[in-house]
């Protein structure tokens, strides 16, 4: 239970152990309900599991949306944050600071780019992406001021700000919030004729894509698609823009997804089917999920149409998210996560596929690395798969539905084999004793 102090009219009158029918209900009744968690209130998180109020532990299966990559509470990006967090938070960029030349440098290092444009959030960044192809659609290919057009996919989910979701062809994103933004053409995903014809579209500026959905239900595109949308993108002087917000950073098997089957811990120019983003987007694991921290990376034809004053974050670029992001990255190469995401998630599919096998709720298992989905056997609009997921909390593993029938299943990197197959005898055995 949860140590919390309750507070009446200003004053602190007495301390009440919480519990977390207490917990939800005060969030129930003081926060918007903008979310339907899964019914348990976490206190505590190490590597891949979490703790409730009441002491029960869980395996993560999750990660907070692919944000914990590193597992919970690593401590070395801790350690860093905690050090930084003493010294020097914030500075805004209206000043240099001592911690900021060195994460930049670091990290487009790390990925292969000549320049970064620091945020905090992925929507953020994908915000800022946006901005970016337009700016250069003007002054570098000569489209017409406010004629620009991105072309985007079906099904994509790059966050909730109300330009993105102007392009969302999901309701529970877009209803009742328009007006929309125009300059944006929708094609089907991992449809590489209809990327081409749009691509011949006037005034079309660039390819903003997801190299797999993992909202949509963790739809996994044809194994050349994202190499043969980057020849097209050339083809036909548009920026491929990645939004590897939650792909990236190992999750995948590879340190971004749009490096094919490399299993490098930091960029390599030596295999084929790397698709070299104009720009890419990255969020969610930079940090670790100690602190939100997002980035855009692209070389300077096409990041320096940006001039000062052009935009910004106040805290975009501060101290303690630098510091943290080069620990967090420290930690994706030091501890081999994107080795130790590809051989797993080829196992934990493996094992999935045998349960398919033998039993009739599940149709199928897909996925890449350790971002992976099964697919219940029922309609979108039924409760199987949030039942399922309960099922799944009792015995001891958090996941959560995604697109009504679908279960995403995306543990820390840090999971061993031993864990992994703990976790899919409790997946085995909820499924086996699950009644509809």
């Amino acid at each position: 239970m949860s140590d919390t102090k309750i507070q009446i009219k200003g004053m602190i009158t007495t301390e009440k152990k919480l519990t977390s029918s207490d917990l939800m209900q005060l969030e129930d009744k003081h926060g918007a309900h903008n979310y339907h968690p899964l019914p348990v209130v976490l206190a505590k998180g190490e590597g891949v599991y979490v703790w409730d109020v009441e002491g029960k532990q869980y395996f993560d299966f999750l990660s907070a949306y692919s944000a914990v990559n590193q597992g919970h509470c690593h401590p070395k990006i801790i350690g860093a944050m905690m050090d930084q967090a003493q010294t020097l938070t914030l500075t805004s960029r209206a000043f240099y600071n001592d911690t900021l030349g060195v994460y930049e440098k670091y990290v487009t290092e790390y990925f292969g780019f000549d320049k970064v444009l620091p945020m905090n959030t992925g929507a953020e960044a994908v915000e800022t992406a946006i901005k970016l192809c337009r700016k250069w659609a003007y002054e570098k290919k000569g489209i017409n001021e406010n004629d620009a057009k991105i072309i985007v996919c079906d099904g994509n989910f790059h966050g909730r700000t109300t330009t993105i979701i102007s392009f969302s062809n999901d309701p529970d994103a877009n209803k009742n919030f328009g007006p929309f933004t125009p300059g944006f053409i929708r094609i089907p995903y991992d449809d590489i004729d209809a990327l081409e014809k749009a691509l011949q579209t006037e005034n079309v500026a660039g390819f903003l894509v997801e190299p797999i959905q993992g909202e949509a239900g963790v739809y996994v595109p044809a194994t050349d698609f994202l190499a043969n949308a980057r020849g097209l993108c050339s083809k036909y002087n548009a920026l491929f823009i990645a939004d590897e917000v939650q792909t990236g950073i190992a999750r995948t098997g590879s340190l971004l997804a749009v490096c094919g089957n490399c299993t490098c811990e930091k960029k390599c120019e030596k295999q084929a089917t790397y698709a070299q983003p104009d720009i890419l987007i990255l969020g969610k694991a930079l940090s670790g999920g100690v602190y939100p921290v997002s980035a855009v990376l692209a070389n300077d034809e096409v990041m320096m149409v940006i001039k000062p004053g052009q935009h910004g974050s106040t805290f975009g670029g501060n101290p303690i998210a630098a510091r943290v992001a080069v620990a967090a990255l420290d930690v994706v190469a030091d501890e081999q996560l994107a080795l130790n995401a590809r051989r797993l998630g080829d196992l934990f599919r493996s094992e999935m596929e045998k349960i398919i096998a033998s039993n009739e709720l599940i149709l199928k298992v897909r996925g890449k690395g350790l971002l992976n989905a099964i697919i219940v056997n029922d309609t979108p609009d039924s409760q199987t798969a949030w039942n399922l997921c309960v099922a799944l909390k009792d015995n001891g593993l958090l996941a959560k539905p995604t697109h009504g029938n679908i279960i995403r299943f995306a543990p820390p990197l840090v999971i061993t084999e031993s864990q992994l197959m703990e976790c899919v005898a409790i997946i085995k055995k909820t499924i086996e004793n699950f009644k509809k």
